[in-house]
């Protein structure tokens, strides 16, 4: 049009090889750009503005859109320090008891998210349920990594059977390789998740961990399960290394399964302390009462105790 002056709808489809319709929308383009302005002479008729009139007014309207954008992130963030202090009202007002219940695997994430990001010393962790879903190792990675990033000591405890898990095993390489530090234990007795020493959240129902947990606040209680940690951690087995056998040639799953069977646990509760299936669980069985001569469970426990294979 700068260059064919008076061209139109049809003047510039021909020129440019393109249809009218094409030409009418880019036409509506460049008047809502300001690029084109109705003729003094005849104001049914679109003229191209001049280029530096062009380049001017494109950049003013470029320049006011960044300014209605800045006004706009001040105004969110506004907003967003108010939602934010509101939340930390409701959270402090909580606060005043130590165990406070929470209810549903949304509210418990949620939390578990603000305590992390508000940690600054040391995370340790039980993690008893065997392998790890695809979901909570995802719903896991970012705070990980953010924690480690932060120079927060991650310490996660999960069990033996993760080692036959490729998924799981590679997640808890993937956290040792970024700074944190993992053991594996046969068998652990609850999840159990502690911040800095002074919170714990741990399952209110330990069958259903998903069902709600009880965040603990109490100073001797937090201490005590700290502490109850520390001696799990110190008999862990760091992952990476070749499962220890004792002097009767027992690995620590095999040792805890006859434990477990001369309590008299079933089949289907030993896989779940273990964290394997229930087939696994049952060869495993099978294999201990081959080497004891034994002809039940039961008898594989007792055979087990007297000698000594259980002190």
């Amino acid at each position: 049009m700068l260059t064919h002056p008076g061209s139109g709808v049809y003047d510039l489809a021909a020129e440019l090889d393109c249809a009218e319709d094409d030409v009418r929308n880019a036409l509506d383009q460049l008047a809502r750009l300001s690029l084109l302005r109705p003729s003094w002479e005849d104001p049914e008729t679109l003229r191209p503005v001049r280029p530096d009139i062009a380049v001017n007014t494109l950049l003013a309207h470029q320049e006011a859109d960044l300014v209605r954008r800045q006004a706009e992130i001040v105004e969110n963030r506004a907003k967003a320090a108010l939602f934010s202090a509101d939340h930390a009202r409701s959270i402090a007002a909580e606060a005043h008891t130590d165990i406070e219940e929470l209810h549903g695997i949304d509210a418990i994430r949620d939390r578990l998210e603000f305590l992390t990001r508000r940690t600054t010393r040391e995370v340790l962790s039980l993690m008893p349920d065997g392998a790890q879903t695809a979901a909570n190792m995802e719903a896991s990675r970012d705070l990980d990594a953010e924690l480690l990033g932060r120079g927060v000591a991650v310490l996660t405890i999960y069990l033996d059977s993760v080692r036959n898990d490729g998924p799981t095993t590679a997640y808890a390489m993937w956290l040792s390789d970024l700074g944190g530090a993992v053991r594996t234990l046969p068998t652990l007795p609850i999840r159990m998740i502690v911040f800095d020493r002074e919170l714990a959240v741990i399952p209110a129902d330990p069958d259903n961990s998903s069902a709600g947990a009880l965040l603990i606040r109490g100073q001797a209680t937090v201490m005590a399960l700290s502490a109850f940690f520390d001696q799990l951690w110190s008999g862990a087995q760091p992952l990476g290394t070749v499962a220890r056998r004792d002097d009767h040639g027992l690995t620590g799953q095999e040792r805890d399964l006859l434990r477990l069977l001369a309590q008299g646990d079933t089949d289907t509760i030993v896989a779940r302390k273990l964290g394997v299936s229930p087939r696994t669980a049952r060869r495993i069985t099978a294999d201990l009462m081959e080497r004891l001569g034994a002809r039940s469970r039961f008898q594989a426990g007792a055979r087990a105790t007297e000698r000594g294979w259980l002190a």
